[in-house]
């Protein structure tokens, strides 16, 4: 993979680039629509390639390893045959998920042995293992078997947490370096920064992660509860250790205010599960700010969902249309909110690059913020 810096702000960290690999070419800063089982819910192929213009899209190992599994995929060719999805996808490790089954799950230096949350059955992940399922995936970008601490969490906790990522980063490492892609595309393989709130912690992560000189980087551990000073203080902290040639990806971030403020910081790579499942549930984004359509105020609201230019969805269905869907549970609705959230944030990250490259992000991203981010 060969990630070119085309821009960078002068009065912010801020920058643009192009990721390069196997399955295309990639504008950063960019947003990944997340499609967790290998579909981004209620959002089809065509819709991602041509309407919201995804470039890139995330699954999950943990989700994909328990079903379909890794036979089926694997039978199919990976996960781009498998899916039909032809552009570049990224997997993370199943981390997160394996962090999140806290009453079904027992982590030590081997790995983590967890419960499937399907059918109660008992599994193992291990950094040897994780990537030999995402090779067997084959997605284009691969992270690192990781530990995701809660927050709050203390400091010992913390530091014990990220000396376990580091061990099981270089046994990640090793069996990475000694395995070969599968499908005839190169994968890259992404390290993760823990240390949870704790300012040296994180930046001892930082340096022990770049020291591996892989292709990217990645920053976990943040945007799960934390206030969000907190959180961009620790992504300052770790970008300031991170090597400049390389992408930064922050895992699971975030709202439209998360990410712009995150860009200005030199993030290059986001995703998130907020414009669908939030779209899913009533919220949408606009140009305007935040919606929550099931509100009675928006019943006879016969104009646009966003007439700002947004998304073309947006400009399709009224907001009381859209309503009478989402409160009546008719199927139509949540992908008429998914579509038209996630055109938004490609609009967003568009926007972002466009302002970068002009020199104008900071005064940009300043103004627009508190009008995103009110509630309408």
């Amino acid at each position: 993979m060969f990630f070119e810096i085309r821009s960078i702000d002068r009065n912010s960290g801020a920058r643009t680039g192009i990721l390069t690999t196997d399955r295309g070419r990639i504008q950063t800063p960019v947003f990944m629509p997340v499609g967790t089982a290998g579909s981004v819910k209620g959002v089809t192929r065509h819709e991602l390639e041509h309407r919201i213009k995804a470039e890139i899209i995330l699954a999950n190992t943990y989700h994909l390893y328990l079903r379909p599994g890794l036979e089926t995929i694997g039978n199919a060719g990976g996960i781009h045959r498998f899916t039909g999805w032809e552009k570049p996808m990224l997997t993370d490790s199943g981390g997160y998920q394996v962090f999140s089954l806290a009453d079904n799950r027992r982590l030590s230096g081997e790995g983590a042995v967890f419960r499937s949350h399907i059918d109660g059955s008992k599994h193992t992940f291990t950094p040897e293992n994780v990537v030999d399922i995402q090779r067997t995936i084959g997605a284009d970008i691969i992270m690192a078997f990781d530990e995701c601490t809660p927050w709050p969490c203390d400091y010992d906790y913390a530091a014990r947490s990220a000396e376990l990522t580091h061990n099981w980063l270089d046994r990640g490492w090793k069996r990475f370096a000694d395995t070969s892609a599968l499908y005839d595309c190169e994968q890259y393989f992404f390290p993760i920064v823990q240390g949870s709130v704790y300012s040296d912690l994180r930046k001892e992560s930082a340096e022990y992660i770049s020291s591996m000189n892989a292709a990217g980087n990645a920053i976990g551990g943040l945007s799960v509860g934390e206030p969000a000073n907190v959180m961009y203080e620790m992504v300052e902290e770790v970008n300031r250790v991170l090597p400049q040639d390389k992408p930064r990806y922050l895992m699971g971030v975030g709202t439209p205010a998360n990410i712009l403020e995150c860009i200005a910081l030199g993030i290059d790579m986001f995703d998130c599960v907020m414009p669908t499942r939030n779209g899913r549930n009533g919220t949408i984004f606009t140009s305007e700010g935040v919606i929550n359509i099931k509100n009675r105020k928006w019943k006879e609201d016969f104009t646009p969902i966003d007439a700002g230019g947004t998304s073309e969805t947006g400009t399709q269905y009224s907001r009381a249309y859209l309503r009478h869907l989402i409160v009546s549970s008719e199927m139509l609705g949540p992908v008429i909110a998914s579509i038209h959230n996630l055109e938004f944030y490609m609009w967003l990250i568009g926007r972002a690059r466009a302002e970068i490259e002009a020199g104008t992000f900071r005064d940009w991203k300043n103004s627009v913020i508190p009008v995103l981010s009110r509630k309408l």
